[in-house]
């Protein structure tokens, strides 16, 4: 399978410390609607680390459930503990995902070498198309151009990276030492044009979120080659796309974006903490200036 296209990084709606399935429902039909290619649940953006396993695994099972085959579904997966991404993995492709996104172990800071034996076991557990996550940022560590070569040329079912580090230039890096046909996605939404100008061939984004049918035209003139289009979509979103990096760390300003909408509840699991008064007030001037509130 080809990873290509946009694909929307889902927030986990809670209330009163549950998941909101409802509004989990409601949100990957806007997303379906709005045209992406697939869903990923239970990546950064979903607060993967506070859900418990069963709670992962059911937020895999609804995103299934829910998409019906209307669009790819790639589970996060990933961890730090290797056994334990195996078996998130294997739950993963029992319900039926499309794929699944493998983040770089955080914490634990392995070598080299450590990453490639971690990611080794898990692709020789799974029959699923694998996105490797690199986001050094959080995981203090990030591949290295010939670790993920090494990886794709022993792995067929390693077949992509979502590359969050905030660099253009790791597409060419990368694009010097992988197979022709590996898939390198943007994992930072300011940055999906220069991305796919050097040759990524989609985005895991964050404000598709919000604005599903915006990230799908944005993604898709830049995979057609219309650039000028693209760059319009680009300079005109520029200022919500960063805004919702800046304002506090992710997910906190596209979860309170979203329940500024009415969609879902503010509700975060600790150690995030709710946006701050002041950073409410910014973001809600922001969403009025797109004309995104009721």
């Amino acid at each position: 399978m080809q990873f290509s296209g946009s694909y929307t990084a889902l927030i986990t709606p809670f209330r009163d410390g549950a998941l909101d399935v409802r509004a989990f429902q409601s949100l990957i039909e806007r997303q379906i609607a709005g045209g992406v290619d697939g869903i990923v649940p239970c990546g950064t953006t979903g607060e993967s680390p506070t859900l418990d396993t069963d709670e992962h695994i059911e937020v895999i099972r609804l995103a299934i459930e829910f998409a019906a085959g209307r669009c790819q579904v790639i589970a996060g997966t990933g961890s730090n503990s290797t056994s334990e991404a195996i078996e998130l993995t294997e739950a993963a492709e029992a319900l039926g995902a499309t794929g699944s996104l493998q983040v770089c172990p955080y914490y634990n800071k392995p070598s080299q070498e450590g990453l490639y034996l971690h990611f080794k076991a898990i692709a020789e557990s799974t029959g699923l198309p694998l996105m490797l996550y690199s986001v050094p940022g959080r995981a203090i560590i990030e591949f290295a151009p010939e670790t993920v070569a090494r990886l794709a040329a022993d792995f067929p079912n390693i077949t992509a990276i979502k590359e969050a580090g905030g660099s253009v230039d790791r597409v060419n890096q990368l694009l010097q030492v992988v197979p022709e046909d590996f898939a390198i996605l943007c994992g930072d939404d300011p940055l999906t044009l220069p991305f796919i100008a050097c040759g990524a061939t989609g985005l895991v984004s964050v404000a598709s979120n919000l604005i599903p049918d915006v990230i799908a035209r944005l993604v898709r003139a830049c995979l057609n080659g219309s650039f000028d289009e693209a760059l319009v979509l680009q300079k005109q979103y520029y200022p919500l796309m960063r805004g919702l990096m800046t304002l506090d760390v992710n997910p906190v300003p596209i979860k309170s974006a979203l329940a500024l909408q009415g969609h879902c509840s503010a509700e975060l699991r600790l150690p995030l903490a709710p946006l701050s008064a002041s950073n409410t007030a910014s973001l809600a001037t922001l969403l009025e200036a797109y004309n995104l509130l009721p």
